[in-house]
């Protein structure tokens, strides 16, 4: 294998870590760090799906404590299994449409423009949220009940468009739902697990006859995945201490800028 394929490989899973829990677009950037570095991955871009599921896994981690306490107090528990059940229906919008959509997604959106022009959107978005949000009036995971967690699984269906930001989308609908900041991003994480869970094993799944045929192809993304796991342990184990402090207005305009600068080069780039 091309040591230099191998190198941008391990870049793009820093940046999935980086950017996957904080309301940028992972998937955003990581095509347009592939249009920069001109990365190829595996077909059917399940790359790009898959080593989401390391930074899933960190996830998993740095929560375990809860994960289990849910687990175990599933059938006894009601605090446990009101958790579950707001976990499993806010996961099953995204799970339903994608399925039915999951082809028009991957062969019509996945494109620079589509990723740019949604970041700048996003961007905005979020900046007006943050200005007419309601007082919040839940203030922990476990005080979420189900009429809003569906609401914010609807809401995760719009990160469905690359670029706009899954963790972006559950965090800015939860905000508007009445959910403060930190209860916001944690519940987003919770969401994200059955989520690309879900989406990893539907991508591999479609891709597996390419898939085994790529030796190449799976060690990148094995490269990809470790990376992920390690960058996301970092991130997620400081953003909560960081929007309690800052809010997601800094995030915002990073995203403006971000997909201006890409808007404009890649305005130039179709001139030339």
């Amino acid at each position: 294998m091309d040591v230099i394929v191998a190198l941008k490989a391990l870049l793009l899973g820093v940046v999935e870590g980086l950017t996957e829990f904080i309301p940028v677009s992972s998937t955003g950037h990581l095509i347009l760090m592939e249009e920069v570095l001109g990365f190829e991955g595996p077909k059917g871009r399940v790359f790009e799906i898959v080593i989401q599921l390391g930074a899933i896994l960190a996830v998993c981690w740095l929560y375990r404590v809860k994960i289990w306490q849910t687990v175990v107090g599933l059938f006894g528990d009601p605090v446990a299994k009101r958790f579950a059940i707001n976990v499993l229906v806010g996961f099953l919008p995204a799970a339903v449409i994608g399925v039915l959509a999951h082809g028009v997604i991957k062969s019509v959106l996945f494109n620079p423009w589509v990723v740019a022009t949604a970041l700048v959107v996003g961007g905005f978005a979020i900046l007006l949220i943050e200005r007419i949000a309601p007082r919040p009036w839940v203030k922990t995971v476990d005080a979420l009940d189900w009429k809003t967690a569906l609401g914010i699984g609807f809401c995760q269906t719009v990160a469905m468009i690359p670029g706009v930001s899954r963790s972006g989308a559950t965090i800015m609908g939860a905000r508007l739902l009445g959910v403060d900041r930190p209860t916001s991003a944690e519940f987003s994480f919770f969401l994200a697990m059955p989520t690309m869970v879900g989406a990893t094993v539907y991508d591999v799944y479609k891709n597996w006859s390419t898939l085994g045929a790529d030796s190449d192809g799976i060690v990148l993304i094995a490269l990809g995945f470790a990376a992920a796991f390690v960058v996301a342990m970092v991130v997620v184990s400081r953003l909560i201490a960081f929007i309690s402090r800052y809010g997601f207005t800094p995030f915002a305009w990073y995203r403006i800028v971000l997909g201006i600068v890409a808007l404009a080069l890649l305005g130039i780039n179709a001139m030339g």
